[in-house]
């Protein structure tokens, strides 16, 4: 690593406090809207709240609109902005809590307005809590959900209705992430990776089942945007990350084994099919090269250096924050930017 050029680089770092611990944070997508992003509380408590920020590039300071600042909830598990880089959509925002909700941005900013609560369960008012969703890139109208009720479902919020709801896992879903349009994959309680077509609902591919020790849970998935044949798991309280290959189910090609405690976040590059971001307990954002992996442990036979190996792979760029790491994201706009938040601070680094 070139250390001189690496520090330059690592100077452009932009803080905000917010009054309250940060858990849900996410980059706005829209080609107008460089630097904004979404951040949620985390409170012990029914009432919290949403702020949408935003860097002012010529004072270096990122600021808080109080126009575009709502309760929410309880605290929201996750946030997304449409993924619409032209802006050919309405300014959307999506939250996942007790319910799916969909927030419309004003499109003068001068206020952000609730567009509709969305439960899955069509027995009660009541519903099993969201885990986590994704957006799809490539049709936007379809959200899909993660819920502790062992459930994923695919929303169409255009129409505002469920199109189709499955029992993906037999204990809690923790995570969900779309691979194309109509193929999306979960992660769970019970250890396994699980990738769903919706054209064959009624079958699923197990990808990876956690052994060590078994069916210990998955808690987050990434499936990479760039390459979707590799995903990425995190094993609930592990210091490593999983990386998959779909054509070869069941053997990681490489395990992530540099940080020194749970790691809480990953994140594949938006604009790279090799390199990945990875944070944790241990307050380290680490980026990782991957490019080896491919002739490494598959096609190679391995006489190349093993990742997976005694020894292992290093990450090329490190970051320690103040705190431990519980979000990551990496701006799909601006890919040369990752976001991260610790306690009550966001940081945004430019990488």
């Amino acid at each position: 690593m070139e250390e001189s050029e690496e520090q330059q680089k690592r100077s452009e770092i932009y803080t905000y406090e917010a009054p309250w611990h940060i858990y849900a944070m996410n980059w706005s997508v829209r080609r107008d809207k460089k630097y904004r992003l979404a951040i949620a509380s985390l409170l012990e408590q029914y009432t919290n709240r949403v702020e949408i920020v935003q860097l002012d590039d010529s004072t270096g300071e990122i600021r808080s609109d109080p126009n575009l600042c709502f309760d929410h909830s309880y605290p929201p598990t996750k946030t997304m902005f449409v993924p619409d880089r032209d802006c050919l959509r309405p300014d959307l925002l999506a939250t996942s809590a007790d319910f799916l909700r969909i927030w419309r941005i004003a499109d003068d900013s001068s206020c952000v307005e609730l567009k509709s609560i969305l439960n899955g369960n069509k027995n009660s008012e009541f519903c099993g809590p969201l885990t986590s969703f994704d957006w799809n890139e490539t049709e936007p109208r379809r959200i899909g959900t993660s819920s502790i009720d062992t459930t994923c479902t695919i929303w169409d919020i255009e129409r505002e209705a469920v199109d189709t709801q499955l029992i993906a896992h037999d204990k809690e879903v923790y995570d969900i992430a779309w691979g194309g349009v109509g193929v999306f994959a979960s992660v769970s309680a019970d250890g396994s990776v699980r990738v769903f077509d919706l054209r064959d609902k009624e079958h699923s591919t197990i990808i990876y089942e956690s052994s060590d020790p078994p069916d210990t849970p998955l808690v987050r998935l990434g499936w990479n945007k760039q390459d979707p044949r590799y995903m990425a798991t995190i094993i609930m309280d592990s210091a490593k990350v999983v990386v998959l290959d779909i054509r070869f189910p069941t053997l990681p090609v490489v395990e992530l084994q540099r940080h020194h405690a749970s790691i809480n976040a990953i994140a594949w590059a938006p604009h790279s099919s090799c390199h990945i971001c990875t944070a944790g307990d241990d307050s380290q954002a680490l980026i990782w090269d991957l490019s080896s992996m491919g002739s490494t442990s598959i096609s190679s036979g391995g006489k190349q250096q093993q990742p997976a190996a005694e020894g292992g792979l290093d990450p090329i760029l490190a970051y320690t924050a103040g705190a431990e790491i519980e979000q990551l994201q990496w701006s799909s706009s601006q890919p040369d930017w990752v976001a991260i938040a610790f306690s009550t601070k966001l940081q945004i680094l430019r990488v």
